[in-house]
């Protein structure tokens, strides 16, 4: 009888998980927590991050409270093939900022017997899907969409809110350029604009 969730452990299957959610919502410590739980399982991993994102460590992927996780910045999607060989886990962050090349990789990857963790924002600031997120998402075999807290009200939130008048897609920051609202105060907040 084959019960869900389970698999032979003979038989090296891969599969993708995408963690996704708005800013402050976790994401990326959510990665790392499974990352780390991987590595005490004594798989071998290996961890990517875009080399675009420098906010905190050129080599580390770090959350939002401190948490690390030594990591490779790469330019394009196509270097994590070049680099994943002989792994038994992959964990990508920030994916949104990836080329639409990432699809591709990460079903290779798991084609080829990898457990692929994904984490990156599922919307940009205007409310729209965000780059690779969304056929990452469809491909994906597990998907966990986080929240943070809504700083205007205190429920559960999904946006990303800019608060700078910056109109570009990409831009990076923190509390200084974003705050995570719910539904309701985000279109408050795109009204009062």
């Amino acid at each position: 009888m084959f019960v869900e969730n389970t698999f032979r452990s003979h038989e090296r299957k891969g599969w993708i998980e995408v963690i996704c959610g708005s800013m402050f919502s976790g994401k990326t410590e959510e990665l790392i927590r499974r990352l780390k739980r991987a590595q005490f399982a004594r798989l071998k991993v290996e961890i990517f991050k875009p080399a675009i994102d420098t906010r905190y460590h050129e080599q580390q992927v770090v959350s939002h409270n401190d948490t690390r996780i030594l990591s490779t910045a790469v330019p394009s999607s196509s270097n994590i093939l070049l680099m994943a060989s002989d792994v038994d886990v992959v964990g990508i962050d920030e994916a949104q900022f990836f080329d639409d090349g990432l699809v591709d990789v990460c079903n290779q990857l798991a084609n080829n017997g990898i457990r692929v963790v994904i984490a990156g924002l599922d919307m940009d600031y205007s409310g729209a899907p965000f780059g690779v997120m969304p056929p990452l998402m469809a491909v994906a075999e597990f998907v966990t969409k986080v929240h943070a807290i809504c700083v205007s009200c205190g429920n559960l939130a999904h946006h990303s809110y800019r608060v700078t008048d910056e109109k570009k897609v990409v831009l990076l920051g923190e509390t200084d350029k974003y705050k995570p609202l719910c539904r309701y105060c985000y279109q408050h907040q795109q009204n009062e604009r």
